[in-house]
C-alpha cells in the first residue's frame, strides 16, 4: 500500500501542472467469464488514452495506475520503456510537450476486495457480475489516470463484454451494442461531462434491469426528461420493489429541482443494487451504486425503508454536492459529504413518507458523530488529510453526521431561504469546477448578510464537541426562579476547547395529570454564547419536571440532565409525547453511560422498562443496538451474567407483548437473538426454527431462520450439521455469508484458529466472506476462546498494513482488535504497540488502533462506574 499512497503535495503540484482535456477508455472483460488462472489474479485488458497539456513544457509528471502488467506506454508517438518508467503503481512521464497524448495498454486485475472493478460470482446460478467502485483513489486499478479530484476532465468508455449482459456507464450508450466473435459484443458510451475519476463508473452483467423516467416542465416551458433505471442480480429480482425505488427517485428529483434551480445534469439516472459492496452506496453520475442489502429478502421494520430512502437522496444531492462541484482536495470531502447527509433528511422529511426523518437523524446519524468528535483521532469537519490514507479513514461520523449537524444549525443560524439561495450561487458560480472552504462561504455570506469566517472558524475548523447542561432554580412560589445554559468543551484529546456560539430551543416539560404524558408546555429559543447564558424567557413559568436544552435538536452538542430532569427520565421517559424530544432524551442518557457517569445497568433498566412503549421502531432499534453495547462492554463483569438475564426476559416479554406482525415485533424477535443467554431462550429459537411453536404475527422468513440459527451455533446448541441443512433452504449469496458467519461463530478453538488463518493469513476470501467471518469469530460470550489472539493481533498489524488492501486491512484491524478482552491488560498492550511503532507505522494504522484503545478505555471507565452501583 504505500506506494500507493499520494500525497496532497504531489497531487497540488501535478495540477498546477496540466489541464486535462479527455481520457478514452477501452475494457475488455471477457476474461471475467473465462476459467481462473492457474497462478495469480484474473485480469482484464485496459487501454486508456489521454490528452493533456502541460503549463512547463519539458516538465516531468506521473500517471496513476495499479495493475499486473503493463504492455506498453506511448507518450506523443514514442513507446517508452515499461520496465524504466512503470513502478507497479505509477508510470513516470518525462520531457512534456506543450499538448501531450499517453497511450498505455495495461492488464489489470479484477477486484475481490470491492475496490477497482469488483468481479462476482453468483453461486446461485453461477452468473458474474462486475461493477466499479473508486473513492477515494481506486480507478486507477481499472485504467491509466491522474487520480486526483481537481483534475476533472470528459471521459469517454468503450467494453467489450458478453452478448446478451446489460452494460452501462457514467453517460448514454451511444447506438447498439456492435456483434464480435465469440458471443461477444462491443459497447460505446458518449463523453461525460467534466468528471473526476472516482466517479466514473462501469457495471456489466446480467443485471435484472427494471426501467422508467422522470418527466418535468422547466421555467422556460421546455421539458426536462430523465431516464431511469434500477439493477440488482437476477437471483434478487424476486425480491426487489423497484416501484419504491423509483418513487422516491422522482419525489427527491422534484424536491431538489425545486430547491437548486440547476436541472439534473448528468442525462440517465440508473441506480444499482450490486453485490459484496464495501459502501452503503456510491454517487457516481448517472449510475448511482448501492449494497445489495437494500433489496430486502424479508420482512424488515420501516426503519429499513426509512434508511434506504435516505441513501437514495443522500447519493442524488451529491449530484449537485460533489458530482457537478467538487472539492479541490479531500481536505473539504466535507463539501460533499456533510451536505449529502444535510440534504438527505431535510429531502426526505420535505418530499417523501418518511416525515419523521428528523427524529431518526438526532438519534443515529449523531451519536455515531458525537461518537468520532470524542476520540482522540477527532478532526475539524474542514480536514487536514495529506494522503490518500488518511482521506480513506475520514470517511467518517465527523465528516458525515458532524457536518449534517453543522449545517442544520447553520440553517438555524442563517435562515433556509439564504441557506438555499446560497446553494444555488454556489453550483451556477462553480459548475464543473472545483472548490474550496471559502468558495462555498462567500456566497453564503453574501446571501446571508452574515460573517461567515467568524462561524467557520467556531464550527468547521476546530474539533470536538461541546456539553450543554440546565441550570435550574426553583423559587418558593414552586416557578421557575432562574434557568441558564452551561456550557463546556469535551475534554478529549485532539479537540479544541473553543465554546462555540449555538442557536438553541429550550423545552420545558410537565405532566398535566399523574398519568398523563410528559408535555412541553414552554419553549424559548436563544443563543447560547460561553460559559454560561440566561434564558430570561421562562423564568416565572411553573416549575418543569424536565427541562431539554437542545429542544428540536436544532444544535450539535451533547446535552446534559439536571438532577430533576434525570430524575424524571428515570421514572416517565417513556411518557415523553413528542417523539423527537423523547429520542433527544434517549441519546442524552446514552451520552450519560458512554461517558461512565450513568451506569450501564441503570441504561438497560431504562430500556427494559420504556422500551416496549417507543413508538419510533427505528428509535427502538438504536436502543437495541446500545443496550447490546452496554451488555457486551459497559457492564462491570461479575454482574454481566445477570444483567444478561434481564434483558433476555425482558426482550421476550415484549415479543409476545407487541402487535403481532408489527415492525416492533420484529425487532424485539431480532433483539431477543442477540441477546439471548438462558436455555430458555435457546429453546425458544430452536421451537420457532423447527416450527414446533409460533408467536402469533410473527413470520420466520429465511432472513429470521438465520438470525435466529446463528445464535444458536454460537452458544454450541447447534453445529456444522444445521448450518448445512439451513444453506439447502437457502443456496444463494447470502445464504453463503450466513453460513460463512455461523461457521465462524462455533465456540471451538479449533474454529478460531481456522478463522483467523482465513482471515489474516490467506488472501482467498473476498470483501463480504472476511466481514462474515470476522463478524462470526468475534463473540461476546466467547472470551476466554478469544483470549490468545489478544497477544498475536498486535504482532501481525504491519504485516496485514503492507500486505492487504487498505479495505481489507482496514476491517481486519477494527475488526480483531481484542476488545472482548476488556481489561487493563489488554490496555497495556495496546499502549506498548503504539509507543513502539510510533513514527515506524503508517499513521492511518496507528490511527485505527488508538481509536480502538480509546474504545477500550472508555469501556474501562463505564465498568468502574457501574461497579461503584453495587
Amino acid at each position: 500500500m504505500p506506494a500507493e499512497n499520494l500525497t496532497r503535495d504531489e497531487a497540488h503540484e501535478r495540477a498546477k501542472l496540466l489541464t486535462v482535456d479527455g481520457y478514452e477508455v477501452v475494457l475488455d472483460l471477457r476474461t471475467a467469464v473465462a476459467p481462473p488462472p492457474e497462478e495469480g489474479p484474473r485480469t482484464f485488458r485496459s487501454t486508456t488514452t489521454i490528452r493533456f497539456r502541460s503549463a512547463l513544457p519539458g516538465a516531468s509528471t506521473f500517471v496513476d495506475l495499479v495493475a499486473p502488467h503493463v504492455h506498453s506506454v506511448t507518450l506523443n508517438g514514442e513507446s517508452l520503456n515499461v520496465d524504466r518508467v512503470f513502478d507497479g503503481a505509477r508510470i513516470r512521464l518525462e520531457g512534456l510537450a506543450a499538448v501531450n497524448e499517453l497511450t498505455v495498454d495495461a492488464r489489470c486485475a479484477f477486484s475481490r476486495t470491492g475496490e477497482g472493478l469488483h468481479h462476482f460470482v453468483d453461486p446461485e446460478d453461477g452468473e458474474t457480475y462486475l461493477y466499479t467502485q473508486y473513492e477515494p483513489a481506486d480507478a486507477r486499478r481499472v485504467f491509466a489516470n491522474f487520480e486526483q479530484p481537481d483534475l476533472k476532465a470528459p471521459f469517454t468508455f468503450t467494453v467489450v463484454a458478453p452478448a446478451g449482459w446489460t452494460v452501462l456507464s457514467n453517460s448514454d450508450r451511444v447506438g447498439e451494442p456492435e456483434p464480435l466473435a465469440d458471443s461477444l459484443a462491443r459497447w460505446r458510451f458518449a463523453p461525460t461531462k467534466p468528471i473526476s475519476t472516482y466517479i466514473t463508473a462501469v457495471l456489466a452483467g446480467p443485471y435484472h434491469h427494471v426501467t422508467d423516467s422522470y418527466k418535468r416542465t422547466l421555467p422556460d416551458g421546455g421539458t426536462l426528461e430523465i431516464p431511469l433505471g434500477v439493477l440488482c442480480r437476477k437471483g434478487l429480482a424476486r425480491h426487489f420493489d423497484p416501484e419504491d425505488v423509483f418513487l422516491i427517485t422522482k419525489q427527491g428529483l422534484d424536491f431538489f429541482h425545486d430547491h437548486f434551480d440547476f436541472p439534473y445534469p448528468f442525462g440517465k439516472y440508473d441506480q444499482a443494487f450490486v453485490p459484496e459492496y464495501n459502501l452503503g452506496a456510491m454517487e457516481n453520475p448517472g449510475l448511482v451504486t448501492f449494497r445489495e442489502e437494500y433489496v430486502f429478502r424479508g420482512k424488515v421494520t420501516q426503519a429499513s425503508y426509512e434508511a434506504r430512502a435516505n441513501v437514495i437522496l443522500h447519493e442524488m444531492a451529491h449530484m449537485w454536492f460533489g458530482d457537478l462541484v467538487t472539492m479541490e482536495w479531500w481536505d473539504d470531502l466535507w463539501l460533499k459529504e456533510s451536505f449529502a447527509d444535510f440534504m438527505g433528511t431535510f429531502s426526505q422529511v420535505g418530499a417523501t413518507r418518511f416525515t419523521s426523518g428528523w427524529v431518526t437523524f438526532a438519534n443515529r446519524r449523531k451519536a455515531w458523530a458525537y461518537r468520532a468528535d470524542q476520540m482522540p483521532s477527532t478532526h475539524p469537519v474542514t480536514a487536514d488529510i495529506p494522503d490518500l490514507e488518511a482521506a480513506k479513514l475520514n470517511f467518517d461520523g465527523i465528516t458525515y453526521a458532524k457536518g449534517a449537524s453543522v449545517l442544520k444549525q447553520l440553517v438555524a443560524y442563517v435562515g433556509q431561504d439564504a441557506f438555499l439561495e446560497g446553494a444555488r450561487r454556489y453550483f451556477k458560480r462553480h459548475a464543473w469546477g472545483n472548490t474550496r472552504l471559502a468558495d462555498l462561504l462567500s456566497v453564503l455570506a453574501e446571501t446571508s448578510g452574515r460573517d461567515m469566517a467568524e462561524w467557520a472558524g467556531a464550527w468547521l475548523q476546530t474539533a470536538g464537541v461541546n456539553t450543554l447542561t440546565p441550570s435550574v432554580r426553583i423559587g418558593e412560589d414552586g416557578r421557575l426562579g432562574e434557568l441558564a445554559v452551561l456550557q463546556a468543551a469535551e475534554e478529549t484529546a485532539g479537540a479544541s476547547s473553543v465554546l462555540r456560539p449555538h442557536r438553541v430551543a429550550i423545552g420545558l416539560y410537565r405532566r398535566e395529570t399523574p398519568d398523563g404524558p410528559l408535555v412541553r408546555y414552554a419553549r424559548a429559543e436563544t443563543d447560547v454564547v460561553g460559559e454560561r447564558t440566561v434564558v430570561p424567557e421562562l423564568v416565572g413559568e411553573t416549575a418543569p419536571e424536565l427541562v431539554l436544552v437542545n429542544d428540536d435538536d436544532l444544535t450539535y452538542a451533547k446535552t446534559r440532565l439536571d438532577e430533576r430532569s434525570l430524575a424524571t427520565l428515570r421514572e416517565h421517559l417513556g411518557a415523553i409525547e413528542d417523539p423527537l424530544a423523547r429520542a433527544l432524551c434517549w441519546s442524552a442518557v446514552w451520552n450519560l453511560t458512554r461517558d461512565g457517569l450513568l451506569p450501564a445497568r441503570d441504561f438497560l433498566a431504562l430500556v427494559l422498562r420504556f422500551g416496549g412503549r417507543e413508538s419510533d421502531v427505528g428509535v427502538l432499534q438504536m436502543l437495541h443496538a446500545w443496550a447490546r453495547s452496554a451488555i457486551t462492554h459497559y457492564v462491570v463483569p461479575g454482574h454481566r451474567r445477570a444483567a444478561g438475564d434481564l434483558l433476555a426476559e425482558g426482550a421476550e416479554r415484549e415479543l409476545r407483548a407487541a402487535e403481532p406482525g408489527s415492525g416492533h415485533q420484529l425487532a424485539w424477535a431480532r433483539f431477543l437473538a442477540a441477546v439471548a443467554c438462558r436455555a430458555e431462550d435457546f429453546a425458544l429459537l430452536r421451537e420457532l426454527l423447527a416450527g414446533t411453536t409460533s408467536v402469533a404475527g410473527l413470520d420466520v422468513d429465511q432472513e429470521l431462520r438465520w438470525t435466529f440459527l446463528a445464535a444458536l451455533v454460537a452458544e454450541g446448541a447447534a453445529g456444522e450439521s444445521e448450518v448445512a441443512a439451513e444453506l439447502l433452504r437457502d443456496d444463494t449469496a447470502s445464504g453463503k455469508r450466513h453460513q460463512v458467519r455461523a461457521l465462524a461463530s462455533r465456540p471451538s478453538a479449533e474454529v478460531k484458529a481456522e478463522a483467523w488463518e482465513a482471515v489474516v493469513e490467506s488472501d482467498r476470501l473476498s470483501n463480504a466472506l472476511v466481514e462474515a467471518t470476522i463478524a462470526g469469530f468475534d463473540q461476546p460470550a466467547q472470551r476466554e476462546l478469544l483470549a490468545p489472539y489478544a497477544s498475536t493481533y498486535f504482532t501481525v498489524l504491519e504485516r496485514v498494513w503492507e500486505e492487504r488492501s487498505i479495505e481489507i486491512a482496514m476491517a481486519i484491524v477494527r475488526g480483531l482488535f481484542p476488545m472482548l478482552q476488556g481489561d487493563e491488560r489488554t490496555l497495556a498492550a495496546t499502549d506498548a504497540w503504539l509507543a513502539e511503532t510510533e513514527g515506524r507505522a503508517a499513521p492511518a494504522l496507528r490511527r485505527l488502533v488508538l481509536e480502538a484503545r480509546d474504545d477500550l478505555a472508555r469501556a474501562l471507565r463505564a465498568q468502574a462506574r457501574d461497579a461503584v452501583a453495587g
